[in-house]
């Protein structure tokens, strides 16, 4: 299983990003997939969630109406647009997928991309 994160970067205050998690090696439909982040300072949280077939989404307070998350089950890609960045949202991006189809299914991590908001 491979999860491979893109669409980090540099941006100002203001400005937007929209990551990318291709997912292979799974059956995509089978997982539900989310983003969390992670500073050196803070433990990794939760920023959003879509189910397996996209019918509920879930964000954390901090981004609510701020980013969204979608997922393409045909490219097994799932995505995270961000909008109206701010300096606390700088942080390394993971991208999960759990598996849904059993109690205590596997989790499986990207490898994480960088997000710097900065002037």
């Amino acid at each position: 299983v491979q999860l491979v994160e893109s669409g980090g970067g540099l941006v100002q205050p203001g400005g937007s990003l929209r990551l990318s998690c291709a997912a292979s090696g799974l059956t995509f439909t089978n997982y539900h997939m989310s983003w969390y982040r992670q500073t050196p300072e803070k433990e990794r949280e939760l920023v959003a969630t879509i189910d397996d077939f996209a019918f509920r989404t879930n964000y954390a307070d901090s981004v609510k109406g701020r980013f969204t998350i979608w997922r393409d089950n045909v490219e097994s890609t799932v995505y995270l647009q961000m909008n109206s960045l701010k300096p606390q949202d700088t942080a390394v991006y993971y991208c999960q997928a759990q598996y849904t189809r059993a109690i205590g299914g596997a989790v499986y991590w990207g490898q994480g991309t960088q997000v710097t908001v900065s002037p």
